[in-house]
């Protein structure tokens, strides 16, 4: 077998992304305090989608994953409440 490069990873095109970062965030922002590892699917969600966004267009998301690293500190924190808003104003963020 001949390997020349790595396999392209598969991502989302164009306005896909943020409708993928915004039902990623919508799923985190409902099972941020949810028993059993809700805590740790969220952050792990949140932390998916400040890649996502930061690999895609840094600059261009730079407020998002600003908010989206607060929002991951909060959670972790157990201060769900600022978590949510700051989930919240991140999802209006992106269009």
């Amino acid at each position: 077998m001949e390997v020349l490069r790595p396999k392209e990873i598969a991502t989302h095109p164009g306005d896909s992304l943020v409708r993928w970062a915004r039902r990623q965030l919508e799923i985190a922002r409902d099972i941020l305090d949810n028993p059993g590892g809700g805590l740790l699917f969220a952050t792990q969600t949140i932390g998916q989608v400040r890649a996502a966004l930061t690999e895609r267009d840094a600059e261009r998301w730079e407020a998002v994953v600003a908010l989206l690293g607060r929002a991951e500190d909060a959670a972790v924190r157990r201060e769900f409440d600022t978590a949510r808003q700051l989930l919240d104003e991140a999802a209006a963020k992106l269009s």
